[in-house]
């Protein structure tokens, strides 16, 4: 990956814990789907001792859209023989990350599952939530497609990525998209539409001009709307 080297420290009781600064993305997910693949790929621990050392906590700083964020990834759903409660997982997040693999309809319909239970945990929070569908490469092996990813994000209103950890695939679009969705709702409009115009003035033309005509469709037809809603989910920069 292409960020500046980092971190990678065993979970611990105090610190950066309590610190706003430092935003605490949890993984949450069936087992097998490929958390650990992903916060290792994070953390820059991917094989050796290192990776055993790291533990189940990953901290890292990236710079995303220009500004420096910290990060705590948090890998510890089902790890460590139950010592970390489901209720206190779903209650310490900045934000959420939902993986399942797309080559195991049963971590699709149990990552539906996490998204309800997170739902009634944080009633009165706007988290963020990522739905990923890790294992893309595995194109002969899948049993859940992109669009029915696509569609568990919109009725859960969530975003949505697919990544392949084997192949680092989106791996960093992923991490740097759970910095821009807390930012979204965390920082002033005026700083997040700074962003957003540098982000698009990076865009050509042709874009631009597609995604305009985008939204006038979407406003004439319901159906248009649902599928614009749909495209959408796959933006993580924007809310």
């Amino acid at each position: 990956l292409d960020w500046p080297e980092g971190s990678s420290d065993s979970l611990s009781s105090g610190g950066s814990d309590s610190d706003d600064s430092v935003y605490k993305v949890l993984l949450l997910g069936a087992p097998g789907v490929g958390k650990s693949a992903l916060a290792r790929i994070f953390g820059g621990v991917e094989e050796g001792p290192d990776a055993e050392a790291a533990g189940h906590t990953y901290d890292r700083c990236i710079t995303v859209d220009g500004e420096e964020a910290s990060l705590m990834v948090y890998d510890i759903w089902d790890q460590d023989g139950g010592h970390w409660l489901p209720g206190h997982c779903m209650a310490m997040g900045d934000a959420y990350v939902i993986v399942y693999s797309v080559t195991d309809k049963g971590s699709f319909e149990k990552a539906s599952e996490l998204r309800v239970q997170l739902r009634r945990a944080r009633q009165t929070d706007d988290v963020p939530i990522i739905l990923v569908g890790n294992k893309s490469d595995l194109v002969r092996s899948r049993e859940v497609s992109v669009d029915e990813g696509r569609a568990c994000a919109v009725v859960f209103d969530c975003k949505f990525i697919e990544t392949s950890a084997a192949l680092h695939h989106n791996v960093q679009a992923l991490f740097e998209g759970v910095v821009r969705q807390i930012r979204l709702r965390r920082d002033s409009k005026e700083a997040n539409a700074r962003r957003q115009a540098g982000t698009r003035r990076r865009e050509s033309l042709g874009k631009k001009a597609k995604r305009f005509l985008g939204r006038i469709v979407a406003r004439n037809s319901r159906k248009m709307a649902f599928r614009a809603k749909s495209k959408s989910c796959h933006d993580l920069s924007v809310l």
